[in-house]
């Protein structure tokens, strides 16, 4: 079974603090209220590379290094929402630049809006409230009263591909725009598997029973901060059933008569091309 994309780690090397001896340009990921600052040129979309943010004339709220992009240097920071764009940049939302940055940066850029959400929401203790202090050896928070230890969090999610004599299992939710169909998704709970968790979200979602579960590959999913986990599976039993919230309609489709279904970057669109490549 073919993987959907090649290991960020070919161009990306992470760690905790930058070479004391680096006097370069840097690769910087800023972001503000969920937007992220891009280049925008007529070769495209990237991130700015600069000394320093105080060539940008920003002040950041906060800093976090995050490792080496394409050999130089890359950190992210926040900077104040009423901060200005510099000249030929714009700050974007995320979602926005999930086709029009390269897809590697896309999730390092992911990577760097969950560390500085994880650092916000842990400059205190979650035990005693005493102020927490950086490490400066791994990616955490640490107490220095009680000695309580903060690590950023993901949250695993699972997302599955259903077949049925050689046609998809595709649904739709009310938020969907542009009347898009996707998979069957949903956050695993505690003391679930993973395949557990394709089961209970499949019969949650659509009142079907799956079967022959295997797994295709994961991708991080910085919305807020999840890891989603993509599977294929067969149906086994059931009349498809939604409730009308979560999602409004869902339905066999031939491979050959598809929806509009997500853009190619997702791990939802990566499983659906497999499976028409594979199963037409």
């Amino acid at each position: 079974m073919s993987k959907p994309r090649a290991s960020i780690y070919q161009r990306y090397i992470p760690a905790v603090t930058p070479p004391p001896e680096f006097s370069g340009s840097a690769y910087w990921l800023i972001f503000h209220s969920g937007k992220l600052l891009v280049t925008e040129t007529e070769e495209g979309t990237g991130i700015p590379l600069v000394p320093s943010l105080e060539q940008l004339s920003m002040a950041p709220v906060r800093t976090l290094y995050l490792g080496t992009w394409e050999d130089l240097p890359c950190f992210t920071a926040e900077v104040p929402a009423e901060s200005l764009e510099p000249e030929g940049m714009a700050f974007r939302p995320l979602r926005s630049l999930y086709e029009p940055l390269d897809e590697d940066l896309f999730h390092l850029a992911g990577k760097g809006i969950q560390m500085l959400a994880w650092d916000e929401t842990h400059q205190f203790c979650g035990k005693c409230g005493t102020a927490t202090e950086l490490s400066q050896a791994e990616h955490s928070r640490s107490c220095p009263a009680c000695g309580l230890v903060s690590y950023p969090r993901i949250a695993p999610a699972v997302i599955t591909a259903i077949l049925k004599d050689n046609r998809i299992l595709l649904a739709h939710s009310p938020h969907f725009v542009n009347n898009m169909y996707g998979l069957i998704a949903g956050f695993v709970e505690p003391g679930e598997t993973l395949e557990d968790c394709v089961q209970r979200e499949t019969m949650e979602e659509v009142g079907i029973k799956v079967k022959n579960i295997r797994y295709f590959a994961s991708q991080q999913w910085p919305f807020p901060h999840s890891l989603m986990v993509g599977f294929l599976a067969d149906y086994e039993s059931g009349d498809i059933s939604v409730d009308g919230e979560e999602l409004d309609h869902a339905d066999w489709f031939s491979l050959d008569q598809l929806p509009v279904i997500p853009p190619p970057i997702s791990i939802a669109r990566k499983l659906i091309d497999w499976v028409v490549e594979n199963h037409s």
